[in-house]
């Protein structure tokens, strides 16, 4: 890709080996060279390829005050792997953005389809190989909740296939942040529906699959977002990103990995073989 050949300005340099680099916990890494004091508002590149979708961004900030440079998504057959640099290129270009410009990167840790997130994971730390810089995992689900708003509690969903859906509550703080109000876990929509006591607003790809059950199950407790929000979006991922770019909250390269909350179907053959 010729965008990760661009000239790059003075930037932090990412300590390549394992001696050199702070010692992480899952994943994990506080250091200095997250946060540009130069720049209070990071400019973030945002990759989602946790769906069929392939959603690229970049945003300036975070959450409370940022703003969306550019943003672009494709959905289609054609592969994450065959579209995914082209499309950062097609960004980069259009916006007149240069990789020297840009103060990390951010990557969709799922949940979502396992080939497209190793896909991301993989391109993502490609890229910052190249470029030396920060690299910012978020899940999937909470860029969805952020595709919402209001006091209502929020639920997260995506299709998990197998009839289970990928889920995680949210409610708003006082700055206007979807905060999670539990874990992210797998299950059927039926168990999901048997744990809500009171209103919730539906959000994910999962509702156009299961949206009839959860209203026939929970009556006026049920909502749900518009269609259009449904998807996840690389530009929330990317504001998300901007707010832990400045806590310091970068990943480890080394250790990063994506969350597929269950094991996949390869996985769970070969511990049926091993036992």
């Amino acid at each position: 890709m010729n965008g990760a050949q661009a000239k790059d300005g003075p930037v932090s340099q990412v300590p390549r080996t394992a001696q050199e680099r702070p010692q992480a916990k899952y994943g994990l890494v506080s250091s200095a060279l997250c946060q540009d004091e130069d720049r209070p508002l990071p400019l973030i590149l945002a990759i989602d390829t946790a769906s069929s979708c392939s959603a690229v961004a970049l945003t300036r900030g975070s959450v409370v005050g940022g703003q969306v440079v550019a943003s672009l998504s494709l959905n289609s057959n054609v592969t994450h792997s065959r579209r995914l640099l082209t499309a950062i290129d097609w960004l980069f270009n259009e916006s007149g953005t240069e990789w020297q410009n840009v103060d990390g990167l951010a990557v969709s840790l799922g949940p979502g389809s396992f080939t497209g997130l190793r896909i991301g994971m993989a391109t993502a730390k490609g890229l910052i190989t190249a470029t030396q810089k920060p690299l910012l995992g978020v899940s999937t689900l909470d860029a969805l909740a952020l595709n919402c708003s209001g006091e209502r509690l929020i639920c997260a969903v995506l299709d998990a296939r197998k009839k289970e859906v990928y889920t995680c509550f949210y409610r708003y703080d006082i700055e206007g942040i979807p905060r999670r109000d539990g874990t992210i876990r797998v299950l059927s929509p039926q168990r999901l529906a048997e744990e809500i006591q009171q209103p919730v607003l539906f959000v994910g790809d999962a509702v156009m699959l299961y949206g009839e059950l959860w209203q026939e199950a929970l009556g006026t407790r049920f909502a749900s977002a518009p269609r259009t929000l449904h998807y996840p979006c690389a530009s929330a991922l990317g504001l998300l990103a901007g707010e832990m770019l400045q806590q310091d909250q970068c990943l480890d390269p080394d250790s990063a990995a994506p969350l597929y909350v269950r094991a996949s179907d390869a996985e769970l053959s070969l511990g049926a073989v091993t036992r």
